[in-house]
């Protein structure tokens, strides 16, 4: 086999990010074979960071950009594409992760056993928090549809694959990481990133023109990659990027025409070199997904993260979609310490009577900084669409030092829950 078809391009765009350094050496040291590894670098920092210590590496390629001139991710991620070499493979990760022992090989014998002439592997890594001695673990992750947003933009969850220490294969996935993404070289000529993108919706539409571009997408059923969630440490692009920064574009601005590009995209009339493929159709996407973009629901079996394609479903099925309200309500004595004194977010999920989650919604800080422990009785509200009843509760707040606490849960009363009143009428309708 030729040097050439064993390369893999390494994208990692990083903004201001002191983790970049830890990531590319975790990179270096677990690959099995870190000679074949060519990387592709967006630096976007400030005058005050340390130099990276790769530019006289020749597998590095570096765009060295002051944070000002920064369009945020999908911008720096389309950067990097333009330094791919012709590499027999592309991995994209984010600029805050770690690596398994021989994590390249690893991820190459998973691309053959998909059996796809075309894979893509992706999801979103499991936890891990930067340390002295940092510890990996968890579970191998897939990517739960959990709702639309206002703008009809489909976004995700990690939900545990079941029983995944017991597979030999990966399984079918709906929709790919930003974060973990390994596929094809020839992904960044069929593929390549917007620019124009800014932050929500970079995953749905890559999603979905990879999909109409003939690719297939899987989830690994090993750990390979783990991912800094928390990252109490970091400036996002969105804190620098305002009026009072003085930077030539804010990152509302931004955010809004990237939303604009997006709806069009979903509604499949952007026709330019970043819209859809012509090897299946959107509404092909959607059959296999068990999605509605013009209806904004997903049906039952997708809402419990059964793997796809989606058995076949009646022409009606969104007929049977409801939003619900749900008040989850948290005694502030169960609470661990630590989940409102400095708050991260707290992970808050619904779930069915099987104990599927059905929905998810991480409450972030802002939010939670509201709350008062003096209350007895916490309320949170959910509001999602879903066919099937609520039945339990559970929350898993994150502290912004010790990181994640204890989980609790409970079951939901029946005045926890209703059907939103327009909908409510309709199912009395006889």
């Amino acid at each position: 086999m030729d040097e050439q078809d064993n390369l893999i391009f390494v994208s990692i765009a990083s903004y201001r990010d002191a983790q970049l350094v830890p990531t590319i050496s975790h990179c270096l040291a677990k690959a099995s074979h870190p000679d074949r590894l060519r990387f592709g670098i967006c630096w976007q920092h400030g005058e005050e960071e340390v130099t990276l210590p790769f530019f006289d590496d020749p597998r590095f390629k570096i765009l060295d950009i002051d944070w000002r001139d920064s369009r945020g991710a999908c911008w720096a991620r389309s950067e990097i594409m333009k330094l791919w070499s012709g590499e027999a493979w592309f991995l994209q990760v984010d600029s805050h992760s770690r690596f398994a022992p021989g994590w390249d090989e690893i991820l190459i014998e998973t691309m053959r056993q998909t059996g796809s002439a075309k894979p893509i592997l992706s999801t979103y890594p499991p936890p891990f928090t930067p340390s002295e001695h940092e510890t990996f673990g968890g579970d191998a992750l897939q990517m739960a549809f959990q709702g639309f947003t206002p703008e009809g933009i489909p976004f995700m969850k990690p939900l545990a694959i079941q029983n995944w220490m017991h597979l030999l294969q990966p399984v079918r996935a709906r929709f790919l990481a930003a974060g973990f993404l390994f596929a094809p070289g020839c992904f960044v000529k069929e593929v390549p990133y917007d620019p124009e993108l800014y932050f929500i919706g970079e995953e749905a539409t890559m999603t979905v023109r990879a999909f109409t571009s003939g690719y297939d997408l899987f989830h690994p059923h090993r750990l390979i990659i783990w991912h800094d969630y928390v990252r109490a440490y970091a400036t996002r692009h969105w804190d620098d990027h305002t009026s009072a920064k003085k930077v030539d574009r804010e990152w509302s601005e931004l955010d809004k025409c990237s939303k604009e590009r997006i709806k069009l995209l979903l509604e499949g009339e952007l026709l330019d070199s970043f819209g859809l493929g012509t090897d299946r159709t959107l509404a092909d996407y959607e059959a296999y997904a068990g999605l509605s973009f013009s209806q904004r629901k997903g049906q039952n079996y997708t809402l419990r993260c059964g793997e796809p394609p989606n058995p076949e479903a009646a022409s009606d099925w969104a007929d049977e979609i409801y939003t619900w309200l749900v008040r989850v309500k948290v005694n502030a004595v169960d609470l661990p310490p630590g989940s409102l004194d400095d708050p991260s977010f707290w992970y808050v999920a619904v779930n069915d009577e099987g104990g599927h989650e059905i929905f998810r919604r991480d409450f972030p800080r802002a939010e939670l900084l509201t709350l008062s422990g003096n209350e007895p009785i916490i309320s949170l509200i959910c509001e999602f669409q879903s066919g099937i009843v609520p039945a339990t509760w559970s929350v898993w707040p994150v502290n912004r030092v010790q990181g994640w606490l204890q989980r609790i849960s409970g079951p939901l009363a029946e005045d926890d829950y209703t059907v939103a009143l327009e909908e409510k009428e309709e199912l009395q309708t006889p």
